[in-house]
């Protein structure tokens, strides 16, 4: 396994757990809640609530996202491969595996297509 195939994984991890975070923390409309019968819910990490253990593990977080994104983003421009897409790749194994004359495509019983020129008048 190479290293920008541990980074993809980490990458997805760390998205997951943003988005994870960022769905279980409350907005600051939740507070008025607090005033209703909700407010022991601010117990369990302490006196401060849920919301600074949370903002700040989210900031790490996204910090960590960021960085792997722009460390994948190095790694795909100097990767060695001189490819620049998925389509060309495919044109190019589709080319490889075509016969490169006429007498090759002869020998494999392979169809050869001749370009038929036609005499269409020149557009105006």
């Amino acid at each position: 396994m190479n290293i920008e195939a541990i980074i993809l994984v980490v990458h997805v991890l760390l998205a997951l757990a943003l988005l994870g975070l960022i769905l279980i923390q409350h907005g600051k409309g939740a507070d008025a809640g607090a005033a209703f019968g909700s407010g022991a819910s601010g117990t369990v990490f302490g006196a401060s609530g849920s919301g600074s253990f949370l903002t700040k593990i989210t900031t790490w977080v996204a910090i960590s996202f960021f960085a792997t994104s722009l460390t994948l983003a190095y790694l795909s421009a100097h990767s060695g491969d001189k490819v620049s897409s998925v389509f060309d790749k495919t044109v190019e194994e589709q080319a490889a595996d075509l016969p490169a004359t006429a007498e090759e495509a002869v020998a494999e019983d392979v169809p050869v297509v001749e370009e038929e020129t036609t005499d269409l008048p020149a557009a105006e």
